[in-house]
C-alpha cells in the first residue's frame, strides 16, 4: 500500500544544507499497522509528510496504492478546515460519502463525547486548545474511515483515560476495516501496544535502524497487554536499539 524507495529530504538555509532524512526505504502492506519511532528531530514527521504529499522528497520515490506521490495529496486522508466548526469537521467525510443526516448526527455526538469535545461542537478549530485540535483531527480520521491513516503524534496531548479510550476505538475500527495505518509516536509503549511492526529511525540524517515485527494476541486488550511477557520482550528489544540512539544523541529516556 505504501512504498518508500531511497527517499531523502534536504532543507537548504542561507548557510548550509540540513538532511532531515537520507536514503530511507520501507514498505507498508495493505491492512498493516506500522509505528515509526526515533529520537526527536530524526525526521519522523518529515517522512510522514512526504508520504502524505505535503512535502516532496529531494531524492527517491514514494508510492501510495501504486501511484507515485509527487507533491500531491493521495486520496483517503482526513483534514481540518479552519473555517468549519467542530461538528462540521467531524461530519465532513460522512457528508462526502452521502451518509444520512441521522447517522451523521449520531456519529458526531459519539465521537465528540469520546474525544472530550462534548459541548464544544459549535466552536471553530482556532478557538480550541492544541490538545483539543489534536483530538478533533483524530476523530475526523476515525469518522471518515479512509483506506490509509497517517497519524502524527495524535495521542501526545491527551490524558491517560482519553488516550486509552481512543486506542481502543482505533484498534476496533482497524479490526473491522483493516485500514493501513502509519503512526509516528515518541511513546514506545504505545507503538508496541498498537502495531504490527515498529520501525526505528536513527538520529539525523535518519536511516532505518530496526524493523521489528510485533506478534501479540488479537484482539488486543490495551488494558492488560502491557502485563504480558511478549509485550516486555518486544519493548526491551526495541528499547535496546532506541536507547543506544538516544544516548548517542545526548538524550535521556
Amino acid at each position: 500500500m505504501i512504498e518508500v524507495e531511497a527517499a531523502s529530504k534536504v532543507y537548504v538555509t542561507a548557510t548550509r544544507e540540513i538532511w532531515a532524512v537520507r536514503d530511507i526505504s520501507l514498505s507498508v502492506g495493505g491492512g498493516e499497522f506500522v509505528s515509526i519511532v526515533g529520537p526527536s528531530g530524526c525526521g519522523k514527521s518529515t517522512l510522514l509528510n512526504m508520504i502524505a504529499g505535503f512535502e516532496a522528497p529531494t531524492a527517491g520515490e514514494i508510492r501510495v496504492a501504486g501511484a507515485r506521490v509527487a507533491g500531491q495529496i493521495p486520496d483517503g486522508l482526513g483534514y481540518i478546515f479552519q473555517k468549519d466548526t467542530v461538528r462540521q469537521n467531524i461530519a465532513l467525510g460522512l457528508r462526502y460519502r452521502g451518509r444520512s443526516a441521522g447517522l451523521i448526527n449520531e456519529k458526531v455526538e459519539t465521537l465528540a463525547t469520546l474525544a472530550g469535545l462534548e459541548g464544544f461542537e459549535e466552536l471553530y478549530p482556532h478557538e480550541l486548545s492544541g490538545g483539543m485540535r489534536r483530538r478533533l483531527a483524530l476523530v475526523m480520521t476515525l469518522a471518515c474511515d479512509p483506506t490509509i491513516l497517517l497519524l502524527d503524534e495524535p495521542f501526545g496531548a491527551l490524558d491517560t483515560h482519553t488516550k486509552t479510550l481512543l486506542h481502543m476505538e482505533l484498534l476496533e475500527i482497524r479490526r473491522r476495516t483493516r485500514q493501513t495505518i502509519v503512526l509516528v509516536t515518541h511513546d514506545l509503549g504505545e507503538a508496541v501496544t498498537l502495531s504490527d511492526r515498529v520501525v526505528v529511525l536513527s538520529r539525523p540524517p535518519s536511516r532505518v535502524l530496526m524493523n521489528q515485527s510485533i506478534d501479540l494476541p488479537e484482539p488486543r486488550d490495551v488494558f492488560s497487554i502491557r502485563e504480558t511477557e511478549a509485550y516486555a520482550h518486544y519493548y526491551q528489544a526495541i528499547w535496546k536499539v532506541l536507547g543506544q540512539e538516544f544516548r548517542a544523541a545526548g538524550m535521556t529516556h
